[in-house]
């Protein structure tokens, strides 16, 4: 009852004090709920989401998501690849590459011959829908990994540049899955389309990672004459933008165009506090981003056993495929840091959400498989945290080393 009151106080007020109202009540609950599991020892990561669990229409209905809470989100996922980005040199990237395509494609492949297999099999779904929970089953939301390794100050180790390159590859071949799937839906597919997309989104990345840093050492120079206040954080922020832009007109997720401005800037800007500026920034609208997915945990979905037992058997097929198909990948790094790659990848976050979306409004699955979805990527999302801890436990904190003894530890 104390929940509806304070719901209905809350529309009475204005619309641009319901706006501040809200971002109030969500930064507070989640900073005290980080607050919270950081003094139980747990990641910060999970209250977040919870707050938003509790706040959200789930549990008290206090805020609900709204287009000024989801433009916050996806600002704080970005700056979180951004910051993550300036931590990750192009060397890093074509270092593991290898690697990580392989960790990606059966990352990829694995969780939807899964998804897809499942919803086959279950009684009552059509194969266009087995399709569509394949499709999402592939998404990986690098973001809520980024922000637990960034906490161990492990960002930088083995394990982590193979998620972070991996995550990458990971997001194109999903554009191209969920493209054939939007495809399918629509009765044909454009094989010129898709071959153009897988064109521009590699190309993309793959011009970026080569060279943005040659670009940006090149330009470097001329802004620190620039007459403006802090001109090489609005320079950083109009490349952070743009390429995020640039990255979501080809189709692939801005996140992406994020993390590789990071990238680009990551060697020009070195001592010159341009991340620790950029880390701020982080700090205030990352929240937004954890909270707004504890928001769309939709409860209703259990209503019925059928369903409730569909929900539990995608969210651990979810884990497993990833951790199985991505594990698989990185095989030759060795157990404990295949486990740490699979791990890494698990959590679906906005991706996953997004697939559903399109697949609601084109009609191809029904209420109760798009409830099942929202369900597994909030429920990835907050089991992550505590497993990608338990497999990093272990792992030291990487010392900044020559280049040369870093390949030689890659040869050996």
């Amino acid at each position: 009852m104390a929940a509806t009151g304070f719901h209905e106080l809350l529309l009475a007020v204005a619309p641009r004090g319901q706006v501040l109202l809200s971002l109030f009540i969500v930064l507070v609950a989640a900073k005290l709920a980080a607050e919270l599991f950081e003094r139980l020892r747990q990641p910060a990561v999970v209250g977040e989401i919870i707050a938003g669990v509790i706040i959200g229409p789930a549990v008290l209905n206090v805020v609900q998501p709204t287009d000024v809470l989801e433009a916050l989100a996806e600002v704080g996922v970005i700056f979180l690849l951004f910051t993550v980005g300036l931590e990750t040199r192009p060397s890093d990237i074509f270092r593991v590459g290898g690697r990580a395509t392989l960790v990606a494609v059966l990352g990829v492949v694995v969780p939807f011959i899964g998804g897809w297999g499942l919803l086959s099999l279950w009684r009552g779904h059509s194969w266009l829908e087995a399709v569509f929970l394949g499709a999402a089953m592939v998404a990986t939301s690098v973001g809520i990994t980024v922000r637990v390794l960034s906490g161990m100050g492990l960002i930088a180790a083995k394990a982590s540049r193979v998620i972070l390159t991996a995550a990458v590859i990971d997001d194109v071949i999903g554009l191209l899955v969920l493209a054939v799937a939007s495809s399918l839906a629509t009765g044909r597919v454009n094989y010129f389309h898709l071959g153009l997309l897988a064109a521009l989104a590699i190309g993309f990345s793959v011009l970026v990672v080569a060279f943005g840093s040659r670009v940006v050492g090149r330009v470097r120079g001329r802004i620190g004459s620039l007459r403006i206040d802090h001109s090489l954080l609005i320079f950083a922020l109009v490349l952070c933008f743009g390429l995020a832009a640039l990255a979501s007109v080809i189709g692939i997720a801005g996140i992406v165009g994020a993390f590789l401005a990071g990238v680009a800037l990551s060697e020009a800007t070195e001592g010159t506090g341009l991340h620790h500026q950029s880390q701020a920034l982080t700090e205030f609208t990352t929240p937004f981003f954890l909270a707004t997915i504890g928001m769309k945990l939709n409860l209703t979905v259990f209503s019925t056993s059928e369903v409730l037992l569909l929900s539990v058997a995608v969210i651990i097929l979810a884990i497993l495929t990833k951790l199985v198909g991505c594990g698989l990948g990185a095989a030759r790094m060795g157990r404990r840091r295949a486990v740490q790659v699979g791990v890494g990848m698990i959590p679906r976050g906005e991706v996953g959400i997004v697939v559903a979306q399109i697949g609601i409004g084109m009609s191809a699955i029904s209420d109760a498989v798009y409830g099942v979805v929202l369900t597994m990527v909030v429920i990835t999302t907050i089991a992550a945290p505590p497993l990608i801890k338990l497999a990093f436990a272990s792992e030291k904190r990487p010392e900044k080393v020559p280049e040369y003894t870093e390949r030689l530890e890659e040869i050996g």
